[in-house]
């Protein structure tokens, strides 16, 4: 008699492909780092290998891990016809199942944490907003600024992790191409892709990852393939088991030909 594996009991899992889900960034991956019109046409094609996952069940189906806030992320995973597979979204605070329509945020959030954040936020309003920084909306459980001069924004992280350790904010401070991020430390990309693996029953070893950023170091080391796409930032590029010739959603096209 066969012998059932792990990777199999899943209902996700079929013989017909490598991989079972890729979990892809958004921002620098399936659209710009700016806030220039995102590739309709280019998503719409990831929408039909979403189709084609949930019926031949021959290619992987592509979702999400970014720290986008959830709505956003949603938005986005609707556009590219994704029903069946999580997306991790706001660094891992939520994982929203759109197979059954719910927002999960991880049970190891508290509300200590949760004041902490609005505490941060309300430090930010009073000494950073005056001074043309802006917070992106959406965001529950931890906070990303902006600012037009980017130099300004990110002269400003030694201060956030001054005011983070007197204060006592549980917060891990980065930044990516243009914000600057407070993300609760007990979370992040590879937590999300935890709580992922536990809900899909799909292991590390069938899952794959696209990311463009340091930040991204996290989907590299949780699932069984890397790639990204040609914008890269050099200090991930050595993390990549493939780094695409083509930037941004055209890279992430080539990637998942390269994975069919």
């Amino acid at each position: 008699m066969p012998v059932t594996t792990p990777a199999q009991a899943s209902k996700h899992f079929s013989s017909l492909r490598r991989f079972d889900a890729v979990v892809c960034d958004i921002d620098g991956c399936l659209g710009p780092e700016t806030h220039a019109p995102m590739d309709a046409r280019a998503l719409a094609r990831i929408a039909a290998q979403n189709l084609r996952a949930a019926t031949a069940r021959d290619v992987p189906t592509v979702t999400l891990c970014s720290g986008r806030p959830q709505p956003f992320a949603e938005a986005i995973s609707r556009i590219m016809a994704n029903s069946t597979l999580p997306v991790i979204c706001e660094m891992g605070v939520w994982l929203y199942d759109p197979s059954v329509g719910t927002y999960t945020r991880d049970p190891a959030i508290t509300g200590a944490h949760l004041l902490a954040v609005a505490a941060a936020t309300a430090w930010i309003e009073e000494h950073l907003i005056p001074t043309g920084v802006v917070i992106q909306p959406g965001k529950v459980a931890s906070i990303s600024i902006w600012h037009p001069d980017l130099n300004h924004l990110m002269s400003l992280k030694p201060r956030l992790v001054e005011q983070c350790a007197s204060h006592d904010w549980p917060f891990r401070i980065s930044s990516s191409v243009n914000w600057v991020n407070l993300d609760l430390s007990i979370v992040s990309k590879a937590t999300g892709i935890e709580r992922f693996i536990r809900t899909t029953g799909i292991p590390a070893s069938r899952i794959a990852g696209i990311g463009d950023t340091i930040g991204d170091l996290a989907i590299a080391r949780s699932v069984g393939y890397f790639a990204t796409p040609s914008n890269v930032e050099d200090e991930l590029r050595p993390h990549a088991a493939y780094v695409s010739p083509h930037a941004e959603i055209e890279g992430v096209l080539d990637i998942l030909r390269q994975l069919s």
